[in-house]
């Protein structure tokens, strides 16, 4: 069982991550406008859509996650499986059917986590690590959303939030759970071996012609020279159009001029805060009483109580109390006006008198102070030239990508036009097939499986014309074409003769030995003498280079009730091994000690994953979905 839990926890973390938490804590402000955009519909979720294009980003944010984890191993073909599709889009249903039902909950999210979620998008950091409110506002108005709209989106993804962590803190583990999972997971067994090695059976091989060359018919991938092909291409990026452009000083010193206030770090107040409740739906008589309540706070601070020790008795701003109503810092345009105009006018160490705002009424202490500053134009000159530079070079890609696609197109028996139009160079490249290049990044353009797919299209093969203009992402745009291909071809019989007599053998050794492994087991179970059998070794459940995983599991599905035990493993290429299990060695009382935290809260983290599976699919039930496949498929298939 705990095997089990090692396995899949990692994958089960990760999908839970998709699953439940909010997009904006991955993918800034565009990415999180661009997950609730509108473009066909692949799924209904209590009649809500799911878009086409929602489905898409989703798609690329997993492979971008799969991409960090697994680097050059990763298969981009892996998402399109219809089985990994179905699972996104189970995924997006979940987030839709948990946003539902926080909302039937009515379950309410503080301005001060809503105010902490959005500080936490990448990008809106200033170098002093203070909050970038400019880049948020301009950020927001390039995707036609107001700060209001966005903030609300993020509140009621809190809230479906909420849901999921409730959730997850209900598990209990009990002691005698832990101890017993202990007792199993570090549990050692000696063991004497019994190995039947391949080597052992060669001589007993004596292969016919007829014999080689049926093994040669039957595994030709074993005999096959790999496709190969030797390419050029020729790469459109706004990375590569921004080094060609130059800003001049008067350029840069004007736009310093303009956007001044992004170098600005304006002043900056930390306060902490006493909150009684009264919003502006209350009725006159609760707000007079909350009102004199604030008073009767104010007037014990005034007689020596302690802030901290007050606020967390009575302030109501649940975010804030258990602080000591603490609120960090904060710029004017961050508050409400009455409690910023407040909190600007104190000195620090100074207490405000009872404050009235649309949330209630306040009590505000200041406790500390940043002033603003200016950064100097020569410190941020090489940031300003470069963020010119990308401003223009996004308009001149526009422009560009237009002469690329018709030049690639119209000369497509080379991409040098192209590349002395547009001041690029030809790349070239040796070694690629239709699977791309381990040999090169994973971003890069020829591991594209779109540039793939026409660079070993029959035409392109048969032609070696350039491929089409292919959008690779990111703000580029790729042409390749074959120089030179050589398709998979099978190598003659007789060059590789030794090879297939190399290779028969040891298959049909590794049969023998296996054959013999199993035979022998069987005479040991029936009561044979035990000889033949190596000095004891003690084997722990990580796999070794002695004892594979499969040799692992055998030894340890071996009964541990009546030693000594057999059990045989079927090891591949090793052969094939008899295991007997002679002593059973539990951890002792000290070291179970020292692990049972650490497997508690595996343990945890592996129950309350399942719980939260369950729960999402109890959600789910309630929900009524509606889904349609046949639109999953990638654009190439449809």
């Amino acid at each position: 069982m705990f095997d089990s839990i090692r396995k899949h926890q990692r994958l089960l973390q990760f999908f839970l991550l998709v699953l439940i938490f909010p997009a904006f804590a991955f993918f800034g402000i565009q990415g999180y406008e661009n997950f609730f955009s509108a473009d066909g519909t692949v799924a209904k979720v209590g009649g809500e859509k799911i878009s086409r294009q929602e489905f898409e980003n989703a798609q690329q944010r997993q492979l971008a996650q799969l991409r960090e984890t697994l680097g050059n191993q990763l298969d981009p073909a892996l998402l399109e499986s219809p089985e990994m599709r179905g699972q996104i889009l189970d995924g997006l249903i979940s987030q839709r059917a948990l946003v539902a039902e926080a909302r039937s909950y009515h379950i309410g999210i503080t301005d001060d986590q809503v105010r902490q979620a959005v500080r936490s998008i990448p990008g809106l950091t200033l170098p002093d690590g203070t909050f970038d409110r400019e880049r948020y506002r301009q950020s927001l108005a390039a995707q036609g959303q107001s700060e209001a709209a966005f903030e609300a989106q993020v509140r009621r993804d809190l809230a479906m939030q909420t849901l999921p962590e409730a959730v997850t803190q209900t598990v209990i583990i009990p002691e005698a759970l832990v101890d017993r999972l202990i007792a199993i997971g570090e549990q050692t067994r000696d063991v004497r071996v019994l190995a039947f090695r391949p080597a052992d059976f060669t001589a007993k091989i004596t292969p016919s012609d007829a014999d080689l060359t049926k093994f040669y018919d039957s595994n030709a991938t074993l005999f096959e020279t790999p496709e190969s092909a030797r390419v050029e291409y020729l790469l459109l990026s706004a990375e590569t159009l921004a080094q060609q452009i130059k800003v001049s000083t008067e350029d840069a010193q004007h736009y310093y001029e303009q956007n001044k206030a992004r170098y600005t770090t304006r002043e900056q107040r930390r306060a902490s805060h006493i909150l009684i409740n009264a919003p502006a739906s209350a009725s006159q008589a609760d707000k007079d009483a909350a009102r004199a309540k604030a008073e009767a706070l104010l007037k014990q601070l005034h007689e020596g109580a302690d802030f901290a020790a007050l606020a967390k008795a009575q302030s109501q701003d649940s975010g804030s109390a258990p602080e000591g109503g603490d609120l960090g810092f904060f710029t004017p345009d961050m508050m409400v006006k009455p409690f910023s105009d407040a909190a600007f006018a104190l000195k620090k160490g100074e207490i405000s008198g009872v404050v009235e705002s649309e949330f209630g009424f306040h009590i505000i202490r200041l406790t500390d102070v940043k002033e603003g500053s200016v950064r100097p134009f020569e410190a941020v000159r090489a940031e300003i030239e470069g963020e010119i530079r990308s401003q223009q070079a996004g308009t001149r890609y526009a422009e560009a990508a237009d002469t690329f696609s018709n030049l690639v197109y119209e000369q497509a028996d080379t991409l040098q036009p192209a590349a002395e139009r547009l001041s690029l160079t030809v790349q070239k490249a040796e070694g690629l097939n239709r699977g791309g290049s381990q040999n090169l990044p994973p971003d890069h353009p020829l591991n594209d499986r779109k540039l793939l797919a026409s660079l070993f299209s029959a035409d392109s093969i048969a032609s070696r014309r350039n491929t089409e203009a292919v959008d690779i992402g990111g703000g580029r745009l790729v042409s390749a074409r074959l120089v030179d291909y050589q398709p998979v071809q099978r190598k003659p019989f007789e060059t590789v003769r030794d090879d297939v007599r190399q290779r028969y053998v040891l298959e049909e050794a590794r049969k023998l030995a296996v054959q013999a492994g199993q035979a022998r087991l069987k005479e040991l179970q029936g009561g044979a003498a035990a000889d033949g059998f190596g000095s004891a070794r003690t084997v722990t459940r990580a796999p070794s280079a002695e004892f594979p995983q499969t040799a692992v599991e055998a030894v340890f599905r071996a009964t541990s009730t009546k030693l000594p035990s057999l059990a045989g493993a079927d090891l591949g290429a090793q052969g094939y091994s008899i295991y007997q299990v002679t002593k059973v060695n539990l951890p002792d009382q000290k070291k179970i000690v020292e692990l049972r935290e650490p497997y508690r809260q595996q343990l945890r983290q592996s129950y309350s994953q399942q719980a939260l599976l369950d729960y999402l699919e109890a959600v789910k039930s309630r929900t009524k979905i509606v889904k349609y496949p046949e639109r999953l498929a990638s654009n190439e298939n449809r």
